[in-house]
């Protein structure tokens, strides 16, 4: 600011300045904001740094719920009752069908103890190098996702299916004694047994297999998108982990973090056809 370009009275070149530091404070709010709000991919290390904390996070505080295991289990006999209201309670005939088929069962039994994570970070990777000009709303999308599902945790404690009293499902993960599954062995210990509502691994695949089917230019990989969450949502019946409404808990919780993302970023991340934020960094055709 220049006094040689104030003309009249002291008060009036005052009220200038104030408005100009006022006008610069705005312009500084808007550039910090168009910042964070930039697509621009961020550094490897800051990826890797983020996504182990950010893990690290929701499993601790997702295993430091209360398990209110009579609570649970409470719950557990309320919602199978609602679903045989709605006529959809059918988990115990697909549960006992899929454990008829030795190798089936036991196939769900490792997809669900080990896809759930390793889709997930793939996808992750393949954004950060393939479309990153996505990377970061997406990834936002992901985050919201599963921090709201933490206060599902909280305040509905829900036993799966395969733990209800009198529910005669079978424990696919006992019987087969599935290897390094959170739910069997000492493992089990680690990892709170009863945070079934909402089901992330409905949460976590649909967020997969829409952004594959957005952003991948391969038509059979976008089938496969589509697919994955569509067998997520059998394995996790069929081994008894979840009832229907579990994954009716987690696809709510994915339009929750997907509704951050569009309030953040002014649109839709995972739209297919949406142009790159400006300023993002250049990404390539999968």
């Amino acid at each position: 600011m220049s006094d040689s370009t104030v003309t009249g009275p002291e008060g009036r070149r005052v009220e200038v300045a104030v408005s100009r530091t006022v006008m610069g404070e705005r312009v500084g709010v808007r550039h910090l904001l168009g910042r964070l709000r930039g697509s621009r991919r961020p550094p490897l290390w800051f990826e890797i740094l983020l996504i182990a904390a950010s893990y690290w996070t929701y499993s601790l505080i997702r295993n430091a719920v209360p398990e209110q295991r009579p609570e649970a289990l409470r719950n557990a006999d309320a919602l199978w009752w609602l679903e045989r209201r709605l006529g959809i309670a059918v988990e115990a005939s697909v549960n006992h069908a899929a454990d008829s088929v030795g190798w089936l069962i036991i196939g769900m039994d490792y997809y669900y103890a080990t896809l759930h994570f390793v889709i997930t970070l793939g996808v992750l990777v393949w954004l950060y190098h393939r479309h990153a000009d996505r990377y970061a709303p997406v990834r936002l999308v992901l985050f919201a996702t599963t921090g709201v599902a933490l206060a599902g945790y909280w305040l509905f404690p829900l036993a799966p299916p395969r733990l209800m009293r009198g529910g005669h499902f079978i424990d696919t993960v006992m019987v087969h004694q599935t290897w390094g599954s959170m739910a069997s062995g000492d493992l089990k210990h680690m990892s709170n047994q009863y945070a079934a509502m909402p089901s992330m691994h409905i949460g976590w695949s649909l967020w997969c297999g829409l952004t594959v089917f957005a952003l991948a230019s391969v038509p059979w990989v976008r089938v496969l998108g589509l697919a994955y969450p569509a067998l997520t949502l059998l394995v996790i019946v069929s081994t008894a982990n979840h009832f229907w409404l579990d994954a009716v808990g987690g696809t709510v919780c994915l339009g929750f973090g997907m509704g951050v993302a569009r309030l953040w970023y002014g649109r839709w991340p995972q739209a297919p056809g949406a142009r790159a934020v400006p300023g993002s960094g250049a990404g390539q055709p999968a």
